[in-house]
């Protein structure tokens, strides 16, 4: 289970925005956002379902990089929601990083979809129920 994840964006607004429409078909919503007047340096934005954010981004502090690629994988509660969690990525300006469909590699009800974030994080939503 995860708890939360958190990854550097390059450029906050836009993957803030990006973010917004990309998750929303899963029942994903921006839940907080902090100021440099909280945090000390940077914004930052959680998104999550319910009253708890699990997924944050934040912007790079002066003289740091997005780094390397993150993965992060949404378990969503149906194979409908994978299909539109795609869509609305795409739709929102992100990267095919693999369509939705099953991963039998993992095991055989593992349907998942793949997309790349502006910033290149490899984001994933993904049912494990049968149909």
């Amino acid at each position: 289970m995860i708890d939360h994840i958190g990854i550097i964006v390059t450029d906050f607004a836009s993957s803030r925005a990006f973010y917004e429409k990309a998750l929303a078909p899963i029942g994903y919503g921006k839940l907080m956002e902090l100021g440099p007047e909280i945090t000390g340096t940077v914004r930052t934005a959680g998104f999550g379902e319910g009253q708890k954010p699990d997924f944050w981004i934040s912007e790079a502090a002066p003289g740091q990089s997005a780094g390397s690629t993150v993965h992060v994988a949404l378990r969503v509660a149906s194979r409908a929601l994978v299909d539109a969690f795609y869509a609305a990525a795409l739709a929102a300006g992100g990267r095919d990083n693999g369509a939705p469909g099953i991963r039998a590699h993992y095991h055989p009800n593992y349907f998942g979809a793949f997309v790349l974030d502006p910033d290149g994080h490899n984001i994933e939503a993904v049912c494990h129920d049968p149909v």
